[in-house]
């Protein structure tokens, strides 16, 4: 998913609402580059077609004059409710410094929203101490117990993320309850859009540090996850000392889930790219993955929906519909499939991707990916015109890369099967 023109980044607000999928996004509508944030917004049935809505918030208020950044949604009562992070500036004096992440509230019908009187409902008021003013953001709002909670990602001042716990009766009035998580050692410099699920009996987090990689290379915020111990009733929460990442591509960022119709857990995340395509749109969504946990390793396999769609079998790319195709094959070892300049291939019990010859231009940016060592080999890969995505046995695990000036050729001696969009 993408927008027609404009920024777009973080997916917020990704939620079932009504018996349509409702997903939200940071959206610069006035350039293609990040500006002043609002909340773009579309919705789908089935996660194949969007139907793009009204801008949803806009920074049209004093406490959220400088962006209604990320966030998250739940249905309740037949309302949608929004909680989003509001930014201004601390008496007006526009330095980093006093730059203020507060949390605020919306209430809608799926189309039209009003933020709350009250806001902001969570301010620096409720803090705890040393907790930062400035990195205070992406709150995940859902109940409880008859309880609105919200876990909220700050900073605090040793340079350690920590995730923080709030909680209300009525969406006006909240409590700090504590630390929801904090680590012993420092992981990254803040973590961003943090999610917490139960998926498969198994409790997982999800987080974005920033900074985590240190090669000097772009995008060094990545996301990671790891199944976890949560006390619900202590707030206590253990963590692994190892983690996975959430895509070997790099390229994925803030990613949200919500439940589908069917009780299944899903994923989608923001595909970073460094430039606009034709001049017109930058950023898009990735496909939607469902997360499944089997013997201690967390999945991230294709929709249904979205393996279904793909139905009508082709000879070759030129023959696709315009949104792209999908091939199937497995890989030896040596083999190779080169996809337009686009190179996936097998190097003992690892999958390897490289995009070099899409991306002379970026010379900051990773071009060559691979996956931990693998005990199978079937691929299942998703082109689109600047996005491909490469699952490997079933979402076991994924890299998923922007691409740019895609070539129409397939060069490989492996067998596969080519398949497209029915229209």
């Amino acid at each position: 998913m993408k927008v027609p023109m404009g920024w777009m980044n973080d997916p917020n607000g990704f939620s079932l609402y009504e018996g349509e999928y409702h997903l939200f996004f940071q959206y610069h509508p006035y350039s293609r580059e990040w500006g002043s944030m609002h909340w773009g917004h579309v919705k789908s049935q089935d996660f194949i077609r969007w139907e793009h809505l009204p801008v949803a918030l806009a920074p049209d208020q004093v406490y959220d004059k400088e962006g209604c950044f990320s966030g998250t949604a739940i249905e309740d009562n037949g309302k949608h409710i929004l909680a989003y992070t509001s930014v201004y500036y601390e008496d007006g004096i526009e330095e980093p410094d006093k730059i203020r992440q507060t949390q605020s509230i919306a209430i809608g019908d799926g189309e039209n929203y009003t933020k709350q009187e009250n806001n902001q409902v969570i301010d620096k008021k409720l803090l705890p101490e040393g907790a930062s003013l400035v990195d205070f953001r992406d709150p995940k709002i859902f109940k409880s117990h008859g309880s609105y909670n919200m876990i909220v990602a700050n900073r605090d001042r040793d340079g350690r993320g920590q995730l923080l716990k709030f909680e209300s009766a009525d969406l006006k009035k909240w409590q700090y309850m504590g630390v929801f998580y904090k680590p012993e050692k420092k992981l990254g410099r803040m973590w961003e859009c943090p999610d917490y699920f139960e998926v498969d009996n198994r409790q997982v987090v999800i987080f974005s540090p920033m900074q985590l990689f240190k090669d000097g290379k772009a995008e060094d915020a990545q996301t990671v996850c790891m199944q976890v111990k949560f006390d619900k009733e202590t707030c206590a929460m253990e963590l692994p000392e190892e983690y996975q990442f959430l895509d070997y591509g790099t390229d994925l960022y803030a990613p949200q889930s919500t439940l589908d119709e069917s009780g299944r857990r899903i994923l989608t995340a923001w595909l970073r790219m460094p430039e606009p395509v034709d001049g017109k749109w930058q950023g898009m969504m990735c496909i939607p993955r469902v997360v499944e946990v089997k013997e201690n390793h967390i999945y991230f396999r294709v929709h249904p929906n979205v393996q279904a769609a793909y139905t009508k079998e082709i000879s070759a790319p030129s023959e696709a519909d315009e949104s792209g195709y999908r091939l199937r094959f497995s890989l030896e070892d040596g083999d190779k499939v080169d996809v337009g300049g686009y190179v996936i291939s097998r190097k003992g019990d690892k999958i390897c991707t490289d995009r070099s010859c899409l991306f002379g231009k970026y010379p900051n940016h990773r071009v060559k990916f691979e996956t931990p060592e693998m005990k199978g080999f079937e691929i299942e890969v998703y082109v689109n015109p600047n996005q491909i995505s490469v699952f490997v046995n079933d979402g076991e695990a994924v890299i998923t890369n922007a691409v740019y000036d895609l070539g129409k050729e397939i060069e490989t001696d492996v067998k596969m099967r080519i398949e497209t969009l029915e229209k």
